[in-house]
């Protein structure tokens, strides 16, 4: 059921690792020479920017056809939505025949037709099911255009391996929440009661594909779930009134009732230690960096949650502390026997730790503010001889 072979997927993470460890200096050239050939696999792949521009273009040319068939043939409602769903069928056949035909493997093509399949299901779905395109009782099945997207969102994961997409059924399992119930309090519950079961799921799922191709997929599902159980419960983040848009505003528990806003603050305590302990227990990067992530949302929004007062020094104690628990750990790691306690080590091991740090560096360079250099004061000319007389007859200047 799966576009892509599993002997191609073993191939390609195979010569993923092979590249890796030469690079590391693992291995040598003429070892790393000697294995490539074993490694050879039909899928087309490209770089990381010319993947970007394909899926950038493909985008827009998907957008652009759509625009002009529909927006300016100035169809109904109705119309429009038998379009998009049209136009959706047609975007899913072509990520087909990339795959199969083409071998396209992240490639941002077949990327981008998948999530505009996506898109343009769910929103021709919503169109054709709102009240205005037809009676009114259309409207108590809005909901299934979310669910629609939910179901194919989880499709295009599971047979093409997109990571984003299991985010967008996240998304949609959101939205979707938001049909049954308009009691902001049901709707977090719901929200991470949804996640809860998906992540029992998941990880039943995990120990069977361990040490192969879809591990790292199972990994970015189970961490993308973890997440998103934590930011239903904390509502202070993902509730009314976040905490990211009042900074300066001292949060009261009026939004939600008393008891629910309280259970939330102590299972945002308890939930980082689990994410923490199941990432270490698992040896897996991906899930134990959402755990430090919890972790310091918890840290950042524990003040909110009992009424404190934000200060603008806040953020510089809670660098200084993580700078100090790295340190440490770090040193704890690094005298254990040859730099290694447990099966853990502060080396770094494989060249893709470094890349993802060097896109942490350049996404935080790009996120903070600018800093303009302040203007230089306006030079006054110097005025040499001031007072002095000069020229006969009475005449004056400034020489």
């Amino acid at each position: 059921m799966r576009a892509y072979s599993e002997s191609d997927e073993e191939a390609r993470r195979a010569h993923d690792l092979l590249k890796d460890w030469a690079g590391e200096g693992y291995i040598t050239a003429g070892q790393h020479q000697q294995m490539k050939p074993d490694t050879v696999c039909k899928l087309r792949r490209t770089n990381i920017f010319l993947r970007l521009v394909s899926f950038l273009f493909t985008l827009l040319v998907v957008a652009a056809a759509t625009g002009i068939v529909v927006f300016l043939r100035h169809t109904t409602p109705t119309e429009t939505g038998v379009f998009l769903l049209l136009f959706a069928a047609v975007c899913y056949g072509a990520v087909e025949v990339a795959v199969s035909q083409a071998s396209l493997y992240r490639f941002g093509i077949e990327e981008a037709l998948a999530v505009s399949s996506v898109g343009l299901l769910c929103f021709g779905m919503m169109v054709s099911l709102h009240p205005s395109s037809g009676t009114p009782a259309q409207g108590d099945v809005e909901f299934l255009g979310p669910l629609t997207g939910t179901i194919f969102s989880l499709w295009i994961w599971y047979r093409f391996g997109l990571p984003y997409a299991f985010f967008a059924a996240l998304i949609f399992v959101i939205w979707l929440t938001s049909f049954w119930t308009s009691v902001r309090t049901e709707q977090h519950i719901a929200v991470a009661a949804f996640f809860a079961v998906a992540q029992l799921v998941v990880v039943a799922m995990a120990p069977r594909y361990r040490h192969t191709y879809l591990q790292q997929r199972i990994s970015i599902a189970e961490a993308l779930l973890w997440l998103g159980i934590y930011l239903a419960f904390n509502v202070e983040i993902s509730g009314p009134k976040s905490f990211w848009v009042d900074w300066g505003g001292i949060r009261t528990t009026a939004e939600f009732p008393r008891p629910f806003y309280w259970s939330t603050w102590a299972l945002i305590w308890c939930l980082p230690p689990v994410v923490l302990a199941r990432g270490l227990r698992q040896r897996d990067k991906v899930v134990f960096a959402v755990g430090i992530l919890v972790t310091l949302l918890t840290l950042l929004t524990n003040k909110s949650y009992l009424g404190g007062l934000r200060n603008t020094w806040d953020p510089m104690i809670l660098g200084a502390l993580l700078i100090g628990i790295a340190v440490a750990v770090r040193h704890w790691l690094a005298t254990g026997p040859d730099g290694v306690r447990h099966g853990f080590t502060a080396q770094r091991l494989s060249g893709r730790d470094k890349s993802l740090l060097d896109a942490g560096v350049a996404a935080s360079g790009l996120v903070s503010p600018h800093m303009s250099a302040p203007a230089s004061p306006a030079s006054t000319p110097e005025v040499r001889f001031q007072g002095g007389d000069s020229g006969g007859a009475g005449a004056s200047s400034d020489f």
